[in-house]
């Protein structure tokens, strides 16, 4: 039953109880209005509770009714099979109330009246809505300041929705929908600038004055409608116009807005001093300003690099950034974020593709221009303009005012790494390089440095040289001098690669960078810091004469007082470990020193990164370096103690899993002296039924696959395990591949107790992979399923009756012809069929006359004319040539038994069968004799060692024992040919006078008959 305006009540009444303390009183509120959601009538009456003039003081039950509103917008505004969705007669009522309720005084629910309109207007515009636009536009001319802005914030909204929509069509309705409002908006903003400035020189002049304060809310309201607009205008430049990368057309309103945007921040900065210590909100306006009209300015040019880059924007832009960032003067003002959108703006032409030259390839269009010509004219002449705003002079000015002004540290630094060291250490390292001055100052001097190496190298390397002459090892106190000596220090580490060239590290290293760390005074920590940070950096220009001395000074810096120094030298230290290049022989003696190091520090840390950072370091000395297992127990007792530690902190727990797996491998076969810590790791991270299973899964099954693939022998313990594989199958096949070699890994190291325990849980899981994943999850699930038959012929197909009535079907179904990943899966899967009849003849015709196997090929569309045996006999003959060695021996064996059958058209294919037999028998020697070279040679190699064979050695050794390895296709051939013959009699003999001469001599041939 429709809802109405008598529910208004009982719907107020639903709306108030939903957001109750009292969970009696709220669950039974949210029952029912979801219960109502799909009733009609529900937002309609949610659209009257939102604009009830009655209701205007309970914004709170407005605020809910809202969120539901626009839930449902989600849900039932586009129509779907399982919903009729809102009638097309509410929604029309309700896009007519939304845009009559535009001048709500709330922020909040104006906010969420924007939403709204967005979320419709994304379905509905412009087919179901055409005057949206319009009727907006249309109000704008008679409302006022506050109904402009709540407009103005509708605009905002529905833009950002619409310019999300990706199709043809869609980017065209919104091109239309910029042309119809780019002038006006743009016309409002320069109104609105002047406005604003006009009332900020008045503001300025007439402090103190009361009636000069009546007008600030005013004033204000006309900020954030300018915001907005600021905003929109950006939406339509962005999204409105295709980019001029694109085109290679200019964009004639970023010629126009971009000097603009730029005087409205120069007019605009002088204010932020002045209302610094008068009037706060005013001051944020000023400050928010500023960014985002900088911001603008380098949207602009990322989308329209030509437009930007004609001579009446991109120089005064560049300019005015670069007098920023050079000016002494500006240095003492604290406006961070400001700066960091000039170095921002700065590097982004520096690094624009379409500022240099390219060399492609020429695409005509229609007027016989090459489309790239253009392209590389307007590159060249922006490049220009850039090359003039860029002097040599100006490019070694700006180097040097990054490296001395801006990588200086300050005193907020110095005491914030005196108060937490770790949270220091972070804060430097991993923070986004446009989120701080620092950072985004050296993500600058990268760019700048690239792109002009051969002039900065040498300006570099003598910044460097007169920080290290002004300050030498022995300064003690926090100078400038030491401080520009850190700020040179990582100028020379950021830039390792193209300074090499002027910059040799074993002199450099010898004789400066070794000396630093004979100072251990607690300020010297600044310079220890960087240091640590050089040596991971120049990893790579670091030669083998340098190396033990590198390893000597990362292990000392591991055992500094400060833990800042501890962090980077860690971090550095598993750069080493990691690089082609390690000489574990240099580095073998400092080991003991550096896996005590590491286990003093976690101790120390506080902070998750930290532990993240110092697990990862030994987890790649476990995988690097071979001397482990002396002081395996004490790694024991550090990862169990870091796994107590990290309950609930998944990405610790993931790096421990990573971590153990390594130390798995670096053990080998006395990996079991670590199952006490690992196999209840192990089991909480495959329960999928557990709190982090989606986090830990992935990682802990490789552990598995890991630990079984190391196991010497099998115990009770990882027997115990294998229950989850049924429930991690039956959640996804995600997991498939890792899981076959789990599987293969169980049947190898003790099958028979295995499948004593898990029979029923193999059933299940083969039956869950076959027939329900794609042909290459089945083809790394078959061997599975073959060395299972092999091992165990007489208990296992019974067991997996379903899943060998499936490959039945595949082997029977058509549409492999062209089609290598069929083929291949049709011929694996025949392979294990015939082996259960050279193994478990009787299961297999009784599997081939059970009445359900026929059912399931009529469900499937085959349709069989023959005996079903018959037609796997079929099978074998046509994919023998699609098959491995070992698998057209097993074709060989299972067509010498159908010989044995008392079948008519066994004759028919006698011709067949024998030649398909002989060719295997004269073909398949060599084959299956190099086979069995290998498992020889496997099998004396491991008879002098006393570890435990590997898991490819029992796979071979399991191969060489395979009965089907070990029968003579021959003799079977010559036996069961005889048979035939006996049953058969002279139909038998006019079978065989029917082959061709040749091909019986080649019978008798391969058979040594007479």
């Amino acid at each position: 039953m429709a809802l109405s305006a008598s529910d208004l009540p009982a719907m107020y009444s639903l709306l108030a109880n939903s957001m109750s303390g009292d969970e009696n009183i709220r669950r039974p509120a949210e029952a029912a209005l979801a219960q109502s959601e799909s009733r009609p009538g529900f937002c309609s009456c949610l659209m009257e509770v939102i604009a009830s003039k009655d209701l205007v003081s309970h914004v709170d039950v407005r605020l809910m009714a809202s969120v539901y509103f626009k839930n449902s917008i989600n849900r039932y505004w586009k129509s779907r099979r399982n919903s009729s969705g809102i009638s097309n007669e509410e929604k029309i009522h309700l896009r007519q109330k939304l845009l009559s309720h535009l001048r709500e005084e709330n922020y909040k629910i104006a906010e969420m009246l924007a939403v709204l309109i967005s979320k419709i207007a994304r379905f509905d515009y412009p087919k179901e809505w055409p005057d949206l636009f319009s009727v907006l536009a249309q109000q704008l001319h008679s409302a006022d300041v506050l109904a402009s802005h709540r407009i103005f914030m509708i605009l905002f909204r529905t833009l950002k929705e619409l310019s999300t929509k990706r199709l043809t069509a869609d980017q065209r309705n919104f091109a239309e929908i910029s042309s119809q409002l780019f002038d006006f908006c743009w016309h409002l903003w320069q109104t609105d600038v002047q406005t604003i400035l006009r009332g900020f020189s008045t503001m300025t002049q007439s402090y103190g004055s009361k009636s000069a304060e009546q007008h600030h809310d005013e004033l204000f309201l006309t900020c954030e409608r300018w915001f907005l607009c600021l905003k929109i205008v950006r939406q339509l430049l962005i999204s409105g116009f295709q980019s001029d990368a694109k085109c290679i057309q200019e964009i004639k309103p970023v010629k126009e807005v971009s000097p603009v945007l730029l005087n409205a921040v120069q007019s605009f900065l002088p204010y932020y001093s002045s209302f610094h210590n008068r009037d706060p909100k005013f001051w944020e306006f000023v400050k928010k300003a500023c960014v985002k009209l900088m911001k603008v300015l380098a949207a602009i040019q990322s989308r329209h690099p030509y437009s930007f880059g004609d001579k009446c924007v991109l120089p005064v832009v560049v300019n005015f950034c670069l007098n920023k960032i050079t000016d002494p003067e500006q240095a003492s003002l604290p406006f961070e974020e400001f700066f960091i959108q000039c170095m921002v703006m700065v590097k982004s032409v520096l690094e624009c593709k379409e500022y240099k030259p390219s060399l492609t390839g020429r695409v005509m269009d229609e007027n016989g221009v090459t489309f790239e010509e253009r392209k590389k004219n307007a590159s060249n002449t922006v490049s220009g303009i850039v090359s003039s705003l860029l002097p040599n002079e100006r490019i070694v000015l700006l180097c040097n005012i990054l490296v001395r002004r801006y990588f200086v540290l300050t005193a907020s630094d110095l005491e914030e790494w005196y108060q937490n060291p770790e949270s220091f250490h972070h804060e430097q390292d991993m923070i986004q390089w446009s989120e701080k001055l620092r950072p985004c100052a050296e993500a600058l001097y990268m760019v700048l440095f690239e792109n002009y190496s051969q002039l900065l190298g040498p300006i570099v390397v003598s910044i460097l040289q007169e920080a290290m002459n002004n300050c030498p090892p022995s300064v003690t106190e926090i100078t400038p001098a030491l401080l520009l000596k850190d700020a040179a220090y990582a100028a020379t580490a950021y830039v390792y690669y193209e300074l090499s060239n002027y910059l040799n590290f074993r002199d450099w290293f010898n004789g400066a960078l070794s000396l630093e760390l004979s100072n251990d005074h607690p300020n010297r920590r600044i310079i220890h810091r960087k240091v640590a940070m050089i040596l991971g950096h120049w990893v790579s220009e670091i030669k083998d004469d340098t190396k033990r001395e590198v390893y000597c000074s990362l292990i000392k810096l591991l055992q500094d007082n400060d833990l800042a120094v501890k962090l980077a030298a860690s971090r550095s230290l598993c750069l080493h470990v990691e690089d082609a290049n390690f000489s574990e022989q240099s580095f073998l003696d400092l080991l003991p020193i550096c896996w005590e190091s590491c286990f003093i520090m976690v101790e120390e840390v506080q902070e998750f990164d930290s532990k993240v950072q110092i697990l990862n370091l030994i987890s790649v000395l476990i995988g690097h370096v071979s001397e482990v297992i002396p002081y395996a127990q004490k790694l024991i007792q550090f990862f169990q103690k870091v796994w107590e530690e990290s309950s609930g902190e998944s990405l610790l727990q993931i790096q421990l899993l990573v971590a153990l797996r390594n130390f798995v491998i670096a053990l080998g076969y006395q990996s079991p002296i670590c199952y006490s810590i690992l196999l209840p790791i192990l089991q909480k991270g495959i329960d999928i039924n557990s709190p982090d299973a989606l986090n830990l899964l992935e990682d802990s099954m490789a552990l598995w696959e890991t630990t079984l693939s190391y196991a010497p022998m099998m115990v009770p313990q990882l027997l115990a395990c294998f229950p989850y594989m049924v429930e991690i199958i039956e959640r996804s096949f995600d997991h498939l591949q890792v899981a076959v070699s789990i599987m293969e890994s169980y049947i190898i190291l003790n099958g028979g107790e295995f499948l004593n325990m898990h029979a029923s849980s193999v059933a299940k899981i083969l039956d869950l992979i076959v027939g329900n994943v794609n042909d290459k999850g089945l083809l790394s699930i078959l061997p599975v399923i073959d060395i299972l038959v092999q091992c165990f012929p007489v208990e296992v197909p019974p067991l997996i009756n379903s899943c060998l009535q499936k490959l039945v079907i595949i082997c029977l179904s058509g549409g492999d012809d062209r089609d290598p990943a069929k083929t291949a899966v049709k011929a694996s899967s025949a392979a294990i069929l015939a082996r259960i009849l050279v193994m478990n003849t009787t299961y297999l015709a009784q599997l081939t006359s059970e009445p359900s196997l026929s059912l399931l090929l009529q469900q499937a569309g085959v349709t069989i004319e023959d005996n079903v045996l018959i037609c796997l006999t079929d099978i074998w003959l046509d994919k023998v040539d699609h098959a491995s060695p070992m698998q057209k021996k097993t074709f060989g064996l299972a067509l010498s038994i159908i010989l044995t059958l008392r079948m008519p058209q066994v004759l028919d294919k006698l011709d067949q069968i024998l030649s398909t037999c002989t060719s295997v028998i004269l073909g398949g020697d060599k084959d299956l004799t190099e086979e069995e070279s290998s498992g020889e040679m496997s099998s004396s190699r491991s008879q002098g060692e006393e570890a435990p064979p590997s898991k490819e050695l029992l796979k071979s050794q399991i191969k060489v024992s395979d009965p089907v390895y070990q029968m003579s296709l021959e003799n079977s051939m010559r036996e069961n040919l005889q048979t035939c013959s006996t049953l058969h009699g002279d139909a038998f003999n006019s079978a065989i006078s029917r082959m061709h001469p040749s091909e019986l001599a080649q019978v008798k041939q391969a058979l040594k008959l007479p």
